[in-house]
Formats: C-alpha cells, structure tokens, sequence
C-alpha cells in the first residue's frame, strides 16, 4: 500500500485560536468580511465515509470485509490503492470508494502519459460502470497522499501524474469520475483567525494555483486530511478540548475571527474557512468554485500517556460520534459557507486499528475497529439512520480501566469478589480463567460477573473508576466471561473444574485464598483492606 502520514505528521500548521474576552478590543476595527461561496464536494447530500488501511493483522477477506461494510451501512470508503480483489468484492455491497494511486507509483504515472492510460484500463474500468455488465464501484481518484510533505521529491511529477489519468479517463467515457491528490493541512499558513490564511508560498503559484485550475476544469474537489487532533496537541493548551470535539463552548470562550465577527464553534470548521480564505487569496482561476472533500479526519484512542493525554477512546468517541452528527444532521456548513448545501462530506481515518504501522503509539490506534471486525469502542450514532452503529453484538462487557490505578483495581476487585457477591471460581488457580495471573486481568474478570449478575444496570460498571464498559468480548482461549453468548452454548467454562456451583459465602472464602501467594502476611493484609472498603463504601461502591 506504500507508506502513509497522518495529516498532522512532517511540518504541520499551527492553528492557533484566541478567546473572546482577548478580541473584544478588536472587534470594532474591522468589519465583517465577505462570506466565501462554495458548494460541497460532490453532487447530493453530504456524507461520512471511512478509510481502509490494510497494515492490519489477520485484515478480514475482501468478501468478509465486504459483508462487515454492509452490515455496518458503510456506503463510501477510501482506499489507498486500487486493489482489485477488493474492488470485485465491494461490486456487489453497493460501495462506492476512492481508490488512490500510492506515493511510490507517482513517478511512473507522471512521466509517460501511457503508463498513466494502462493504470486507468487494468485497475478502473472494470469498476466504473462503464456498461450493464460492469460495476460502479469507483467514485474517485486519490493521486499520492500528502504529498508535498510525505515525499516532496515527487512533487514535480504529481500534477502531471493527475492530468494523465484525467485524460485517460476523459478518453474512456469516464471524465465523471475526478481525479484530484489529499493535500495535508501545513500547506496552509496562518490558518487563524481564518480570514488571514494563505498557502505557503513555495507552493502556491508552482501547484496550488495550477491544481485548482485543473480540479475546477474538471469538476474535481480539492482534497484535503484535517486532523483538529493535531491542532490541539500542538496549541500547547490554547484550544479547548472541548472545541475540538465539537462540543459547546460558553460565549465567553467561543474563537472569533476578528476581521468577519464570525464565531467557530468547533476546530475543522475553521480549518475548512483557512483553507476556504486561502483559495480566494490565491486568486486562482475556477478556485473559489472548487469544493472541499475531507478525505481523513479522525481521533486516536489511545497513545503514550506522556506524549498524547488526549488520545483516549472517550475522546475519539467523542470527536467521530460528533462528527458524523455534524455532517449527516446537522449540516450547518461553516461560518464562512453556511447551509447543507456548503456542508463538506468527510472520511473517517480509519475503520480498523492498523497494529503493524510504525511510528508513535497513536499511529497503530486510530481505527474504529479491530482487524477482526469487534470494535475498539462504542459510537454514540443512534440519530444517524444506522450508519456505523458498531454494537452489533448486542452485548457488552465490564472490564478493568486501561488508565485506573492498579491499587484501585486491586481494591474493586477484592469488594466484587467479596461483598459485590460476583461468582470469582473462574479466575482460582487452575480454573480456565486464571491465566494470565495478573491484576488487571483478573479484575476485568470479577468486574464482568458483578455487571453481568446485575443486569448491566448502568453504573454497575463503574467501580470508582476502575472499569469501563466495552463491547468487545474480552474472552480468550477457553476462558468465557460471563457476558459472552457462548456461555449459553456451552455445558461448562472450558475449565478443569467439575465441581459443584458453591454459595456465595464459600465464593468469597475460595476468593480470598484463590493464590499461593495470600499467606500470612498479604492474606491478613488483604482482609483487613477487603472490611476497610465495605465500611469506607457502605454497599454502594459501584455508585
């Protein structure tokens, strides 16, 4: 697939926003300026896809993966490259993709307008609908990725690489299809207030200018990979979190641009008017008619602590929940293009966590999904006609928090096992769940029976933060949680133990002797700290 960037990676932008209360002494200077006419990319209504990377272990088949996008109502996906076994396979799910042309190919493409028409004939046209017989998968062309910093030595041969193809394509009948390249968000400088922003100069008239004559000729939307995640990370707590989750802020901390008045309530709208601003500041021909398609935004659920605090999976819940809201109900365009009409369609990065890329932490956990199809977290979607509603399992687990203290682990687990009542026999030594033989693992254990037994009453779960609910099974080998449906398949828990189901007071009993390593001294210790916490919590710890 060649070697991707995230659009926050090589020499990023710094957006950089400003409270209300810091430009109130500005506002009377200037008056509002024009708003920028722009219609949204495509034709239609506007849309949420999904990108698809493939560094995944064990990546589902093209037909797994095809049935998966079905039943997840997935209708528009971007791809890195054109595979062709993936293609055939979306031919019958009604998916419409981008396929794109990986950076490594770029060279060829663009030095010989031949090589450019074979690319169009062996890897498009038997996906464009060309006649009855032939699937209408393809919806794009995505030439390179973030190329001016991912590999600016091939700077010179994209644009004729995207003439090439749009010619090809021209000559087959297929000039509906457009052809255009994903641009990061650094070739804009200066991007707040938005009414200042302009393209970096060493770009601007040798391929910005040219780009967008060539997407308006065609009716091509300029491509771009917003990542408001980045912004923040880089504003060293200058943008509010919750702005960049398109949460609502109060007035007082609302970002305005001094120069139009105009107020952004979230981050990507105002990267969108940077980018908006800088076309007409560029005065290219056709530019200001050019529409806007994100082709990658999205938020990482997990990473170094340290380095990125905000990658967490409330956070990325947050941001791509929100963000499907945002284009697919609300559609309020953007300050400086208001209305659906103005409203651009974005691409989620990405469906699956791609474990095998290198890199920081982040970089392996921005997907929606695991490789295996059970999802990495639990999108808040309901209002959005079924598109990426992930919880098709229907089930849900408690487990121990990632990020809760080990203490507090230890102590929610001993009062679930203890006073909470939870059935603990399963993770006693030589039982099917006792491996691995460490805290977190067997607490998510004892946290899931508690849950379980009270009918995932909500706030069964919480355990003064010490749990999370997750709905991915956190079964392994023949141990069973006792949320799993396979529970209700099976005779017994796949362990050795064929004894008798005991009572609660012999559970607790077995619980607090379940190690060879609870003698003497921890064994009293661990009592004393089980009676502290029943008279610390009374009987509502989980409240």
């Amino acid at each position: 697939m060649g070697s991707r960037t995230r659009g926050g990676s090589g020499s990023r932008s710094r957006l950089l926003f400003f409270p209300f209360i810091l430009l109130l002494h500005l506002l009377s200077l200037h008056s509002a300026g024009p708003s920028v006419v722009v219609s949204a990319a495509g034709s239609g209504e506007p849309y949420v896809g999904v990108t698809i990377g493939t560094q995944v272990t064990n990546l589902l088949s093209p037909s797994d993966l095809a049935s998966f996008l079905r039943a997840q109502r997935i209708t528009r996906v971007r791809l890195y490259d054109a595979d062709p076994r993936l293609l055939s396979a979306l031919a019958a799910s009604g998916v419409r993709a981008i396929v794109g042309v990986p950076n490594d190919e770029l060279l060829a493409l663009g030095s010989s307008p031949a090589t450019a028409a074979s690319w169009v004939s062996r890897r498009v046209l038997p996906f464009a609908g060309v006649n009855s017989s032939t699937p209408n998968v393809i919806s794009a062309i995505a030439v390179g990725d973030e190329v001016p910093t991912a590999l600016p030595s091939a700077l010179p041969v994209l644009l004729p690489a995207i003439n090439s193809l749009a010619a090809a394509l021209a000559a087959a009948n297929l000039s509906s299809i457009p052809v255009s390249t994903p641009l990061p968000f650094s070739v804009v400088l200066d991007p707040f207030p938005p009414s200042q922003a302009f393209f970096n100069q060493s770009l601007a008239k040798s391929f910005v200018a040219p780009l967008l004559a060539h997407l308006a000729n065609t009716s091509a939307p300029l491509m771009l990979n917003l990542y408001p995640y980045y912004s923040l990370m880089q504003s060293k707590g200058v943008i509010p979190l919750d702005n960049a989750l398109f949460r609502p802020l109060p007035p007082s901390q609302e970002m305005v641009d001094p120069n139009t008045l105009l107020h952004y309530t979230n981050v990507l709208d105002a990267m969108l008017d940077a980018v908006r601003v800088a076309v007409r500041n560029l005065n290219a021909t056709g530019g200001a008619s050019v529409p806007i398609l994100v082709t990658e935004t999205g938020w990482p659920s997990y990473g170094d602590r340290r380095a990125e605090p905000y990658a967490t999976r409330d956070n990325a819940d947050a941001y791509n929940s929100n963000l499907i809201k945002h284009v697919l109900e609300d559609k309020p365009g953007t300050p400086m293009a208001p209305g659906a009409g103005a409203q651009s369609s974005a691409y989620i990065y990405e469906l699956f966590n791609e474990d095998l890329r290198p890199g920081p932490v982040s970089e392996a956990n921005w997907g929606l999904f695991y490789g295996n199809g059970t999802p990495v977290y639990l999108l808040h979607v309901s209002g959005a006609d079924g598109f990426l509603g992930n919880d098709t399992t229907d089930r849900t687990f408690c487990v121990a928090a990632d990020d809760a203290d080990l203490k507090a682990v230890q102590a929610a687990m001993d009062w679930a096992c203890g006073p909470g009542r939870a059935d603990c026999t399963a993770i006693q030594p030589g039982q099917a769940c006792y491996q691995p033989d460490d805290v977190r693992s067997h607490a998510s254990f004892a946290f899931d029976a508690y849950y379980q037994s009270q009918g995932r009453a909500a706030g069964s779960c919480y355990f003064q933060g010490a749990g999370m609910v997750t709905t991915v099974d956190p079964s392994h080998d023949s141990c069973l949680f006792p949320g799993s449906k396979l529970l209700s398949n099976s005779t017994g828990s796949g362990s050795t133990n064929t004894s008798t189901p005991t009572s609660d007071a012999e559970g607790s009993a077995i619980w607090r002797l379940r190690t060879g390593r609870d003698k003497g001294f921890f064994l009293f210790l661990r009592l004393v700290l089980s009676i502290a916490v029943v008279i610390v919590v009374d009987s509502n710890f989980w409240t």
